[in-house]
């Protein structure tokens, strides 16, 4: 049985398997004070551009949103999302839970744009009803949708007219930075958004991800925002050695590269198969619609999510690749595509 059904199936890469073993009886100080977290932020400042962001290293994507919504937010804010975002769909309500009320948005794509975060303004309009404060988006979005520059820009802008707090869930984004349709650096997120993650957990590392908060206003006291809800690791150590690896050379980039290889080369030619998609995706998440009976036959030897029910006789699945897909299942994958079709 291969899996196709995420990116972080497999543990982490063996570079900081080895990284993290050669460390692991030296005696470092806690909670991200060890010189390795040290090292790995100033990289990471280094690699971003600007070295008077902000960085915290966490332990997941999810409590990184947690923690960075409910400490910028005041309690009667609210943020604003796609209806497929990450926040809305599939966090346990863990942004609802702290007091904020996430405000869902229809897409067709996953994402957001200024005309629809301006009909949440309007619909808001006095102390009766929530307050929008804060523009969610993803990239790569959670259907492998990307942001292009102008689209940023537009909602930058837009954010900023606004007086909306800009933030960017960057769990995936290695695939949107190494996508073909990409047109954005890592330097470029702090010109456009007021805070973003980097994605480690779904690139090659085992767990982590590095919150760059831009916006002076919404640094401060964040550390103890860590420590109450729990993202303040002991052994911080663990989160910049991985950082620190993925970022001393190009491995971050690499690793998402092959990730979005693979699943463009299942794409191309399930394209030329005349197979459909639920949506474009140049990331790493594809969404092809194939009869039920193909894909009951391919659930004997392949594991992947049942997306959607594209009518009676077809569906949509999601295939994610990651860091670590091995070529010849991916080939193995789609012979077995053709031989059931």
């Amino acid at each position: 049985m291969y899996s196709f059904k995420n990116d972080y199936a497999e543990g982490a890469h063996p570079r900081i398997l080895h990284a993290l073993i050669e460390s692991n009886f030296e005696q470092e100080d806690g909670y991200g004070e060890d010189r390795y977290s040290r090292q790995a932020v100033e990289l990471l400042k280094e690699k971003i551009g600007r070295p008077d962001v902000d960085i915290h290293l966490i332990p997941g994507g999810t409590q990184t949103n947690l923690i960075a919504l409910s400490a910028f937010l005041r309690p009667h804010e609210a943020a604003i999302a796609a209806n497929s975002g990450h926040i809305q769909t599939h966090e346990t309500g863990a942004i609802e839970a702290t007091g904020h009320k996430v405000l869902s948005v229809e897409t067709t794509d996953g994402k957001l744009t200024p005309s629809a975060i301006q009909e949440v303004l309007d619909a808001h309009t006095d102390e009766h009803m929530v307050k929008p404060k804060l523009v969610y988006i993803s990239d790569s979005t959670e259907i492998g949708s990307i942001y292009n520059r102008h689209e940023l820009q537009l909602l930058s802008d837009f954010c900023r007219k606004n007086n909306l707090i800009f933030y960017m869930d960057g769990a995936r984004l290695g695939s949107a930075l190494c996508s073909s349709e990409n047109d954005l650096r890592i330097s470029d997120f702090p010109e456009l958004v007021d805070a973003f993650y980097i994605g480690g957990t779904k690139n090659g590392a085992l767990i982590g991800e590095a919150l760059v908060i831009c916006r002076d206003s919404l640094k401060e006291d964040f550390r103890f925002h860590m420590k109450q809800k729990g993202a303040l690791l002991a052994k911080g150590r663990l989160l910049g050695i991985q950082f620190l690896e993925l970022f001393r050379d190009n491995l971050f980039f690499d690793l998402a590269q092959h990730a979005n290889n693979m699943a463009k080369k299942i794409s191309d030619e399930l394209s030329r198969a005349n197979i459909k998609f639920v949506t474009h995706s140049p990331s790493n998440q594809i969404f092809p619609i194939l009869p039920n009976s193909v894909i009951e036959q391919l659930q004997n030897n392949y594991a992947f999510l049942i997306w959607e029910k594209a009518d009676q006789d077809h569906s949509a699945i999601r295939i994610v690749t990651s860091w670590a897909t091995k070529e010849e299942a991916v080939n193995a994958f789609l012979e077995d595509i053709k031989k059931y079709l």
